[in-house]
């Protein structure tokens, strides 16, 4: 028979198990997302508006900015008082990784309907990608640290927080020379939304006995 200790963890088991390779396919999901954006080539979301501007400027591949970018926005979390957790950490390091990775492995697409198909798949994705990892319940990315920090510290909605910290993205983005088009805008107008219906049905609930 099987000790009565050992059925009280094995539901946690599972879960942990769930959440972990829930973190794992969204974070991988979240650089594909973005790969799909740049080889679209009609505009990138604002983050990556800013990693390019950055990537240009100093000859770096756009996924190794984008790691070096999440150890600084790390520290934007300190006044927010976030925790970061195994989440955060693989966030900080896989998204980029595999970024470049995925730029290596995908076509360019040649004509207006592939690029716009990339395009509209590489938001989406992106927005399925957010809620998985962060409904991981694992620790948020770095990034979005700054919009959970910001929710919880401010009581507005994620939808609306979302949208501002993007804005406020592309804004410096663009100062550093990266490009935008109709992407950057549909990204900005959609990510807020998508994120906002997306995080919820994603979120792993907890069971009574952790409540």
């Amino acid at each position: 028979m099987t000790p009565a200790g050992n059925t009280m963890q094995m539901p946690l088991r599972e879960r942990l198990g769930r959440r972990l390779t829930q973190l794992a396919v969204g974070l991988t999901a979240y650089g594909v997302s973005i790969a799909l954006l740049v080889e679209a080539h009609l505009g990138l979301d604002p983050w990556d508006v800013f990693h390019q501007g950055i990537a240009r400027r100093t000859g770096i591949s756009i996924g190794l900015v984008s790691v070096a970018v999440s150890a600084f926005v790390l520290l934007l979390w300190i006044p927010l008082r976030q925790r970061p957790g195994i989440g955060t950490v693989c966030n900080a390091l896989l998204v980029g990784l595999v970024l470049d990775g995925a730029l290596w492995l995908l076509p360019t697409p040649q004509t207006w309907a592939l690029r716009g198909a990339f395009l509209v798949g590489g938001v989406v994705l992106n927005g399925l990608a957010t809620g998985l990892y962060i409904g991981a319940r694992l620790g948020p990315g770095p990034r979005d640290g700054l919009m959970t920090g910001s929710v919880a510290r401010s009581g507005r909605s994620i939808r609306l927080v979302r949208t501002v910290i993007e804005l406020t993205a592309l804004a410096i983005g663009v100062l550093l020379g990266g490009t935008v088009g109709v992407g950057t805008v549909l990204y900005a107008v959609s990510i807020g939304p998508l994120a906002h219906v997306l995080i919820p049905l994603c979120t792993v609930r907890r069971a009574p006995a952790e409540t």
